[in-house]
């Protein structure tokens, strides 16, 4: 039908988190798969504040197998480190780790980083938390404009975040940092919570969308296709329709997928198959 092309459907790798980095390329190899957002997770990688692991390594073992890395995306909702942490410390030993991303990202050759807002916590106002978020990511967008990296942002489901959970708290958070690195990311899932539609997303975003986590939902569950209650055909004509060229990174995080994901991997894939 030639809705998408093969190489915008980006494997993730954060449902292999109990198989070797390895084992994740040699799957998506398997499954057809062309294209990696690289989740910056242990065991496939290793990033903190002050160091990150050798990315000329992690790109030839990408590379031999006839992938291409194009996002890259730290962990930044299970691990301590998150873009409106209070603590003086904690914020600046943030800002450290996700500077590390945005220059490990340029070392990959990897033009777009995931971001999202991080969140307050609730004995504390929304703004003072919102005020923190806006300082980190005007920051992180100037480190990753001398690196030539853009930050996509993100939004989250309501029992990760109360600060950027819909498509108007984005457009906020757009507005206020005013950076040219700062762009916007689609998140199927949290999108499908706020009962939002990708139609309402693009009518206010447009080319401003560079990245998407395009997974099935119902409408939690970062799911695989076909598992949810989304329709991909629908979704993907409202890509066509409007022109996105961008990368559907499949961020796969249900636990249930996570014993067998290479056989969910080829699953996924044949949905896709027949709009390649």
């Amino acid at each position: 039908m030639g809705l998408i092309k093969r190489e915008q459907i980006a494997g993730m790798n954060i449902h292999y988190m109990n198989y070797s980095l390895e084992y994740f390329l040699n799957a998506q190899v398997r499954a057809g798969i062309k294209t990696i957002e690289f989740w910056t997770g242990v065991p496939h990688y290793y990033l903190d504040p002050t160091v990150y692991a050798d990315c000329k390594e992690l790109k030839k073992k990408i590379n031999d197998r006839e992938l291409e890395v194009k996002v890259f995306t730290p962990e930044n909702c299970n691990y301590q480190f998150q873009f409106a942490a209070s603590k003086p410390l904690i914020f600046e030993k943030s800002f450290e780790y996700f500077s590390n991303g945005i220059k490990a990202a340029a070392e990959l050759g990897c033009e777009i980083m995931q971001c999202n807002s991080g969140w307050g916590y609730l004995d504390e106002t929304r703004e003072e938390a919102w005020k923190r978020s806006v300082e980190m990511l005007s920051r992180l967008a100037d480190v990753a404009q001398k690196e030539g990296v853009t930050l996509a942002l993100e939004s989250l489901r309501p029992e990760e975040s109360n600060l950027v959970i819909r498509l108007e708290d984005v457009k906020r958070m757009i507005n206020e940092v005013n950076h040219s690195n700062l762009k916007v990311l689609i998140d199927t899932t949290a999108m499908g919570v706020a009962g939002e539609t990708l139609k309402q997303w693009f009518d206010v975003f447009g080319k401003e969308i560079i990245h998407m986590h395009f997974v099935d939902g119902n409408p939690y569950g970062h799911l695989i296709w076909g598992d949810g209650n989304h329709n991909l055909e629908e979704f993907l004509t409202v890509l066509k329709d409007n022109n996105y060229n961008g990368y559907l990174g499949q961020e796969i995080t249900d636990p249930k997928y996570f014993k067998d994901p290479m056989r969910h991997d080829m699953r996924n894939m044949k949905n896709f198959e027949k709009y390649i």
